[in-house]
């Protein structure tokens, strides 16, 4: 076998020969049941294995494009509520609920308080509201 992966069938033949290692051993009852060469197999294997990924490219994370689109994302990274972000913005669920459907503007209190408590640049605010 090459010394490295060089086409997605050849990452495949890999990854089957790993499987094919880790049921032995699985069956066996550890690592330890396989032959020295087997190991040593099993770990070139699997080094060539992470070459091969970590040379593939991510897939490009969406950027938000709108203001909402950036208050939901960063309530989704802190796993915050609605009422849960209205609380620490110091607004109503209400106003918030409206400002995330489009039917109320951004003023300048709560756009300091986007950028004060959700770390969002003022330039983004002041492009996007």
């Amino acid at each position: 076998m090459s010394y490295n992966i060089n086409t997605e069938e050849e990452y495949r033949q890999v990854m089957e020969k790993i499987e094919t290692y880790l049921q032995q051993a699985t069956r066996g009852g550890g690592f330890h049941t396989l032959a020295p060469q087997e190991r040593d197999d099993l770990q070139r294997l699997s080094m060539l294995a992470e070459a091969w990924e970590d040379n593939i490219p991510l897939m490009p994370i969406r950027q938000p494009q709108t203001l909402i689109e950036m208050i939901e994302l960063k309530m989704y990274e802190r796993k915050l509520k609605q009422k849960d972000l209205a609380a620490l913005l110091g607004i109503s669920p209400t106003r918030l609920s409206e400002v995330l459907q489009g039917k109320r503007k951004v003023n300048l209190d709560l756009a300091k308080r986007l950028y004060s408590v959700l770390k969002i640049s003022p330039e983004f605010i002041l492009e996007k509201a």
